[in-house]
């Protein structure tokens, strides 16, 4: 099977690359062939909304296979109308990697330091104008996590990924950068991305 990504995240790319390693899948970016830049409006409500309207758009553009991904953000006793959700990068201004981490360490510091978080997941895939696969579950939540106030000494190590040093591990009490593989501890769903695409295969 020969799917796209439908991404540029360099970051992200080689995250889900991990994730279908064991799979009879060839996968690529948007970086990888002559795809059109595209100026796709995320408007949807919910990460599932936004990761069919991005995988859509794509795929009406390349006309193939192509999956997309989004994410939001959640942060417990934050109240609805602070809560970032899928404008993790902000409403309206988006900002760069680093002003997402100044604006969550600022966060964390009014919230007493830390606070707890997680990321809800969503991917679609596209195969065609009549078969599309879609999927936003329990099994593609993250761990809960703590986001605190003060980022890990080596700053942001995985552009695309800036939040990741504000992120503690609640077992350990340690900075994800400091425990080996954290990208796949951290997000904790490698096995449920590519049970999905099993799911596809097996169609």
């Amino acid at each position: 099977m020969k799917l796209i990504y439908g991404t540029t995240n360099k970051a992200k790319f080689s995250f889900m690359q991990r994730c279908i390693g064991a799979l009879s899948i060839e996968m690529l970016s948007l970086n990888d062939i002559s795809a059109p830049k595209l100026d796709i409006s995320e408007n949807g409500n919910s990460p599932l909304e936004n990761a069919k309207i991005k995988a859509l758009a794509y795929y009406n553009a390349l006309k193939m296979p192509v999956f997309s991904c989004d994410s939001g953000l959640y942060i417990d006793g934050l109240d609805d109308a602070r809560q970032p959700g899928i404008n993790v990068r902000g409403q309206g201004d988006y900002m760069d990697d680093d002003e997402v981490v100044r604006y969550y360490s600022a966060l964390a510091a009014e919230l007493g330091g830390s606070m707890t978080a997680r990321y809800k997941n969503a991917i679609v895939l596209v195969m065609d104008e009549n078969t599309i696969y879609e999927h936003m579950g329990d099994d593609i939540v993250s761990e809960p996590f703590l986001m605190v106030s003060t980022p890990h000494k080596n700053g942001v190590v995985a552009k695309g990924f800036p939040l990741d040093c504000l992120s503690v591990q609640i077992e350990s009490g340690k900075y994800y950068y400091d425990i080996e593989g954290y990208i796949d501890k951290y997000l904790n769903v490698q096995d449920a991305f590519a049970m999905f695409f099993k799911r596809v295969m097996e169609q």
